[in-house]
C-alpha cells in the first residue's frame, strides 16, 4: 500500500497539471485549432512547463539550493517557485498570449496567481501542498470548461475527485503534509480559476 500511494505523488505530480489541462482543453473543444497550432502549443508547454523545471531542478540541487525534488522545507520552496513563477509570465507572452485561445490563456494566468500565494505562504513559513494546489486548480478549470462548452463530463469529474481524495490521502500518508496544509493547498488551487471564470466564460 505504501508503495501505491507514493506512486500516485509521482504518476499525479505537479509539474504534470499544466500540460493536462492544455490536453484536456484541445480535446474537449468545439473549436476548430489547426493541427500545427495544436502540436506547436503542446511541445512549447511540455518543453516550459516539465522539462525546463527538471533541468532547474538538477541545477538548484547541483549548487545546493534544494535537497530533494520533494521541496520538504519552505526555505526549499522559494527559489523553485520563483523560477516557475518566471516560466508561467514567459507562458502567458510568448506561447498563449489572450488574444489566441483565452481560455488557456486564464488557466495560466490562474496557474501564475496560485504559484505567487504559494510563494507568499512559504515567505510566512507555511507549506501548502503543491499537490493539491495543482490538481484543484487542474480539477476546477475542467468543470468550468464542461459546463462553458456544454459537454457531459460526469465521469471525469467523478474521476477527478477519487484522485483529489488519492492525492490527498498518498500526501498524508507519506506524512508530506498536514490536513491544514492540503486543505489550504486545495483552495488555493481552486479560488483563482473560480475567480477567474468572470473574464473568459
Amino acid at each position: 500500500m505504501k508503495h501505491i500511494l507514493k506512486s500516485i505523488s509521482y504518476i499525479f505530480h505537479p509539474l504534470l497539471m499544466p500540460l493536462l489541462g492544455v490536453i484536456f482543453y484541445f480535446h474537449k473543444t468545439p473549436r476548430f485549432i489547426p493541427d500545427p497550432l495544436m502540436k506547436a502549443k503542446l511541445f512549447s508547454v511540455t518543453i516550459l512547463t516539465i522539462i525546463l523545471p527538471i533541468l532547474m531542478y538538477y541545477l538548484l540541487k547541483t549548487i545546493k539550493k534544494v535537497k530533494s525534488i520533494h521541496l520538504e522545507t519552505v526555505e526549499e520552496r522559494r527559489l523553485p517557485l520563483i523560477i516557475n513563477s518566471l516560466i508561467i509570465i514567459l507562458i502567458l507572452i510568448r506561447v498563449l498570449p489572450s488574444n489566441e485561445i483565452p481560455e488557456l490563456y486564464f488557466f495560466f494566468i490562474g496557474i501564475l496567481i496560485s504559484t505567487i500565494t504559494c510563494f507568499a505562504l512559504a515567505v510566512a513559513k507555511f507549506k501548502a501542498s503543491i499537490h493539491m494546489i495543482a490538481s484543484a486548480g487542474f480539477f476546477m478549470f475542467a468543470v468550468a470548461l464542461a459546463i462553458h462548452f456544454k459537454i457531459n463530463i460526469n465521469g471525469t469529474i467523478a474521476l477527478m475527485c477519487i484522485i483529489l481524495g488519492a492525492i490527498a490521502t498518498s500526501r498524508l500518508h507519506l506524512r508530506a503534509h498536514t490536513p491544514i496544509e492540503l486543505g489550504v493547498g486545495f483552495f488555493v488551487g481552486l479560488l483563482p480559476q473560480l475567480i477567474l471564470l468572470n473574464y473568459w466564460m
